[in-house]
């Protein structure tokens, strides 16, 4: 892969608090750091556009005693099986489960579910994790 090298003008200020920062999350130089910087720029282009095939994770912390919660994910889950790729479920106490799914389709539909599933009464909490297929990152 061929490399580019090109030059940033900025404060001292920020740039002491970059270099700061990225030390203290282990980078080894500069241009790691910002390599990183602009993939993740990338990635949450594709989840903006809508209609890019994207990845991620939606995990959510119910109850499961709480309404019809456990048969509501279920039907969901059914009826996106084209974009769920796989589910962990993790008995967290007598009452509380945590459900991670992992998705794969358009962001637009990605989205979609997420709002679904992190609104199902029963659910406490619950985050989507926008990620990228990685077919066009470099």
């Amino acid at each position: 892969m061929r490399i580019t090298r090109f030059g940033v003008s900025v404060p001292d200020e920020l740039l002491e608090k970059f270099d700061r920062i990225i030390g203290e999350k282990g980078y080894v130089n500069r241009s790691e750091a910002i390599r990183d910087m602009m993939r993740d720029f990338i990635v949450r282009h594709e989840w903006e556009e809508g209609d890019r095939e994207v990845a991620g994770t939606i995990t959510i912390v119910y109850n499961h005693d709480e309404a019809d919660v456990v048969k509501e994910l279920l039907d969901l889950q059914h009826d996106y099986v084209d974009e769920i790729i796989s589910s962990l479920h993790v008995h967290m106490d007598e009452h509380n489960c945590l459900e991670v799914v992992v998705v794969r389709g358009k962001a637009s539909r990605i989205k979609e579910i997420a709002e679904r599933l992190i609104s199902l009464r029963g659910v406490k909490h619950g985050k989507l994790v926008m990620t990228t297929t990685g077919k066009e990152l470099v």
